[in-house]
């Protein structure tokens, strides 16, 4: 059976095609569209502009998946829905325009769906789960092969991009800003002694494109899916500078992430430094592949 799934996003939308059969799956075709809702959030209200953008992606995705003949739809919202004053009203209409249900996720149910999809791909049974995105940020302590504790931070990097600088690149007075506006959501983190020194799970774009980063700066190889701590150090004092290596850098390696890259890699150091982590493994499924097998495979 062939089947996709729609994942509104607060920084990308994303489409994700899969080919499944009982307990396994495989990607078949994949295409996103960066969508920066997050962007078009006033008042804590999706704009009428934001709401269209929306409805324009999911229309371009539904033409792409009547060209492959997939009937099979299901379509999420994770902070880009979820943390606004008008979702219902959003949802209804952007449902409307598109004709896709929407299912707008919980934070627990995101983190949840994110660390399932996470061990699919990771051989790990104890850690801390975290998944940075455009407008939120999920971390979830897991032991045994099980979910324990689960948060959901109304803090990622496009948020904290449109909160805190104010040009393409942050100057110094962005990076007080941002220092300021992530230590003050994620200082009272409530399950941090418990899960000091843990190995790191980590999915999202964020993520990703830290390792593409890593991998290209430490002559990693290319199936290499992990980084130390000190290596991410290197890394941020690097990009940091924000000068002609660490912009080229970026528009070489992630030129769609050249105005979140930097909110999204100071939440993700903040974190490792928080956690005494040594290590952080970057999954290449997430969310989506976890609501594949949590919401899809288990009807099948």
């Amino acid at each position: 059976m062939n089947c996709a799934i729609i994942d509104i996003g607060s920084n990308s939308m994303r489409l994700t095609v899969y080919e499944v059969e009982s307990s396994n799956f495989k990607i078949l075709f994949k295409a996103k569209a960066m969508a920066g809702l997050a962007g078009y959030v006033e008042n804590n209200q999706l704009t009428t502009e934001g709401i269209e953008c929306a409805c324009h992606c999911l229309l371009e995705f539904h033409d792409t998946l009547k060209l492959l003949h997939i009937e099979q739809v299901s379509v999420f919202a994770t902070a880009s829905l979820r943390n606004i004053a008008n979702t219902q009203a959003a949802v209804a209409q952007i449902s409307t325009a598109s004709g896709y249900a929407i299912e707008v996720l919980s934070g627990a149910e995101e983190a949840t769906y994110g660390y399932s999809g996470a061990m699919c791909d990771l051989a790990m049974t104890d850690g801390i789960f975290i998944d940075i995105g455009g407008a939120s940020t999920e971390i979830a302590v897991f032991s045994a092969g099980h979910l324990n504790n689960a948060e959901s931070i109304p803090i990622g990097s496009l948020k904290l991009y449109h909160d805190c600088v104010k040009k393409i690149l942050p100057g110094k007075g962005s990076f007080a800003r941002m220092q300021e506006q992530i230590d003050g959501q994620l200082r009272n983190c409530s399950f941090v002694e418990s899960a000091a020194n843990a190995r790191l799970a980590c999915v999202g774009g964020t993520a990703r494109a830290v390792l593409k980063l890593a991998r290209k700066c430490f002559s990693l190889p290319a199936t290499c899916r992990s980084i130390t701590a000190e290596q991410l150090d290197a890394l941020c004092n690097m990009l940091y500078k924000v000068d002609k290596t660490a912009i080229d850098l970026i528009l070489k390696t992630e030129p769609e992430r050249i105005h979140t890259l930097l909110p999204g890699l100071m939440i993700l150091q903040y974190i490792v430094k928080k956690f005494a982590a040594a290590e952080l493994v970057i999954s290449k499924y997430g969310v989506r592949e976890g609501y594949l097998c949590q919401r899809i495979q288990s009807v099948i």
